[in-house]
């Protein structure tokens, strides 16, 4: 039966010529390529992201200022300190805020020495140790009035958490000073809370298996580990995120611990320590889903509808030899015709899913900016044979994007270890004794927490017992190309020489995991109870 016959006897809410593609793929797989080959990149306008308000923060900037929240009302933006006189506000506790909109500013007498004077608040900031992320020169009306009751304030926009209250004083005390010298002393200055950010990213997906459909496709757009990412700037760089850190108790930065060669891969850049200190520097963005990644996640959703498509043609074979449903007829054939049946909407349903799926992808992720997650926060120097245990340094932190990750869904550490494998697999492979399973569960959902670390006794005198029932210590491993894989550590370490293309020519230790499939990135060992 032709694509276009297909579609209109299954009533596949998709043109003949992507059906045509879907089945392509899944009867070759891995030799079609959904992205286009002219795929650019697309830049996006620099914009303001507000912090979100929670209640347990709000005292922490209002017991100092008062106003930290309805100078900005309505915006989410918190403010740690404004000169000059309040802004009017509603009284009372449970009074409603007044929503407040900005409004440019145009023909000011400024204007002809506004980027002398701007540079010099710069240099001031800079000098006072302020990390400030934007500057910005406006007025400010009460939404849906047309005249602005505050007519010039330059807001700066400073990382949540980095600056205090007397520390923003001082500096508003300087700015003020400069702007009286320049002959402006009626300009307000007002230090804000927010992040600079790339705006109109799509965020990750949520990945909350089994209420999400079909996981497997959705996991390489989510936020679950391992998370393929590459270099903005070089996406056929790949490598994968291997554990999520906050950054500090008292902050919600979140970073990924990744390897330093895919953050800054050698042949771009020079091996040396890199630390992102402040916002004003320039990001070195990492996306999600590098080329190869992004091009195996999409063709394997076009390989899931082309399957579910042969096997609906098979089926409604399998339907029509059955026959119509006869009275009196043998009840194990009318359960036979009901399975296949429920089969046959089961996969309608998964194409559909699939489809819509594959509509948002191509859409909204497509150009790599759009897949951009963070930003290189630290990035180490590569070094082999380092100390007495000789083992390799060789690691970064990609700090994560806030908005980029919807946190109510968020699983933090735990990586998924279903899609390829079952949960019997895990079983019968981590746990392939009878004995041994009385002490484990299986993980939840498959998700598998990590936490804590391997002593080193496990690794030479391990406890488990393998399908062979010889003791090992077993590990499961989630990697971009091979998917979920089990399989055994070495109790004794590997000698490696790599990094030629820093030069580097020294051996080093590594401790060695022997899988069914085995590729060079960050791996997590995993204990599975």
């Amino acid at each position: 039966m032709g694509t276009k016959s297909l579609v209109v006897t299954l009533n596949l809410d998709m043109g003949p010529e992507f059906l045509e593609a879907c089945l392509d793929v899944s009867k070759q797989p891995g030799n079609y390529s959904p992205v286009s080959s002219t795929d650019t990149l697309a830049s996006t306008p620099a914009s303001l992201s507000k912090v979100v308000i929670s209640s347990e923060v709000i005292p922490r900037l209002a017991d100092k200022y008062a106003n930290a929240y309805t100078d900005f009302y309505g915006s989410m933006t918190p403010c740690i300190y404004k000169t000059g006189p309040e802004w009017h506000k509603r009284s009372g506790n449970q009074a409603q805020g007044i929503y407040r909109a900005a409004r440019p500013i145009y023909n000011h007498p400024i204007r002809p020495f506004w980027l002398s004077i701007g540079w010099s608040i710069v240099a001031k900031l800079d000098s006072l140790k302020v990390d400030w992320n934007a500057i910005n020169p406006l007025a400010y009306a009460d939404a849906g009035e047309a005249n602005p009751f505050c007519p010039f304030v330059i807001t700066i926009g400073v990382e949540p958490y980095s600056l205090l209250y007397d520390d923003a004083v001082a500096a508003g005390d300087a700015v003020l000073s400069i702007l009286k010298d320049a002959g402006f002393p009626g300009i307000q200055v007002a230090f804000i809370e927010s992040r600079l950010h790339r705006s109109a990213r799509p965020k990750l997906l949520s990945f909350e298996p089994p209420f999400d459909p079909d996981p497997k496709l959705r996991k390489d757009f989510s936020h679950a580990l391992s998370l393929p990412i590459a270099p903005l700037k070089s996406p056929n760089f790949e490598g994968t995120g291997a554990l999520y850190f906050r950054l500090n108790k008292d902050n919600d930065r979140v970073a990924l611990l990744t390897c330093a060669h895919v953050a800054r891969p050698p042949p771009l850049f020079q091996n040396t320590t890199m630390t992102r200190t402040k916002t004003s520097e320039a990001r070195e963005d990492i996306i999600a889903l590098g080329t190869f990644a992004f091009e195996k996640a999409v063709t394997a959703i076009m390989k899931e509808i082309g399957d579910q498509v042969i096997f609906i043609e098979d089926w409604n074979k399998s339907l029509k030899k059955l026959g119509d449903e006869v009275k009196g007829e043998d009840p194990f054939r009318t359960d036979q015709r009901n399975e296949i049946k429920n089969l046959i909407e089961t996969a309608r349903k998964k194409i559909d899913r699939a489809n819509k799926l594959h509509g948002g992808v191509t859409k909204y992720r497509i150009p790599a900016m759009q897949r951009v997650i963070g930003s290189v926060l630290h990035c180490e120097k590569i070094e082999v044979a380092v100390g007495a245990h000789q083992f390799t340094k060789d690691w970064s932190f990609i700090e994560i994007d806030r908005e980029m990750i919807d946190w109510e869904s968020f699983n933090g550490n735990k990586i998924y270890v279903r899609g390829n494998q079952t949960a019997a697999d895990f079983a019968n492979l981590m746990f392939p004794r009878a004995t041994d399973r009385k002490k484990f569960n299986l993980p939840e959902n498959g998700l598998l927490q990590a936490f804590g670390v391997v002593p080193e006794s496990e690794f030479n005198k391990p406890q488990d017992l393998d399908i062979h029932n010889m003791k090992a210590l077993l590990c499961t491993k989630h990697g971009r190309s091979t998917r979920t894989t089990f399989g055994r550590v070495n109790g004794l370490e590997s000698f490696t020489r790599h990094y030629k293309e820093y030069n580097i020519h020294k051996v080093y230790r590594n401790c060695g995991a022997r899988l069914r499939h085995v590729e060079p990135q960050v791996h997590q060992v995993l204990r599975p109870w």
